[in-house]
């Protein structure tokens, strides 16, 4: 699903990821771990398209991202890729259904198409009752399966998360690591994960390590 070879990034003189090779497989979880300052974020950003290398190449899918102009790139990303975050970012004046169907108005679906997938999905998540609530009727846990459920709207082939039960209860927490865990068995969804949650590496099929912008373990 993901090939990357030899990535580098730099921010001035600071030199952030320096040279390694990746591959993740269809249907694998994998988390990335390591101390604040290792590189983890800039990886997942690039891995995400959401910023550049300065060397190196990253396929997806097939797909050689460098080959991509940035509107093809925006048109890929929305396809193909899913994000979850930390802090949600739902938008606070639509509703749960509402923030779930905007990767596919994006895409210019139709409303019934939109809003028929994105009930299935939370449903599936067990928020068929909290369709019409907004974020801030909404507990913490809730709120990040709206954003799961936006992640997953288009079929991406990958979601990648940047912590995301690190701003969850431990109870919110073990739910949301079990959900990500079923939704690769029922889907055979890839997800690729940076946390600082011992649980959720453990849990994860394969563990990488970072430190000082390599992959050491």
């Amino acid at each position: 699903m993901i090939q990357v070879k030899n990535i580098k990034k730099s921010y001035g003189k600071l030199q952030v990821l320096k040279g390694f090779d990746l591959s993740i497989k269809t249907g694998e979880v994998v988390s990335i771990v390591g101390k604040s300052g290792a590189g983890k974020s800039t990886l997942l950003h690039i891995l995400g398209t959401l910023d550049h290398a300065d060397e190196g190449e990253l396929i997806i899918n097939d797909q050689r991202i460098s080959n991509l102009n940035p509107k093809a790139l925006a048109a890929f990303r929305n396809t193909n890729i899913g994000f979850i975050f930390q802090f949600h970012h739902l938008l606070p004046e639509f509703n749960a259904l509402e923030n779930v169907c905007i990767p596919a108005f994006i895409q210019k679906q139709s409303e019934t198409k939109a809003k028929a997938r994105a009930k299935e999905l939370l449903d599936y998540l067990g928020l068929g009752g909290r369709l019409d609530h907004k974020p801030s009727q909404l507990s913490g846990g809730e709120q990040q399966r709206v954003a799961v459920a936006r992640a997953l709207m288009n079929h991406p082939k990958v979601v990648f998360a940047d912590e995301p039960s690190g701003n969850l209860d431990s109870t919110s927490s073990k739910e949301l690591h079990e959900l990500l865990f079923k939704l690769r068995d029922d889907f055979n969804q890839t997800f690729v994960i940076v946390t600082h949650n011992d649980t959720l590496a453990a849990m994860s099929d394969r563990t990488l390590v970072m430190a000082d912008g390599l992959i050491v373990s």
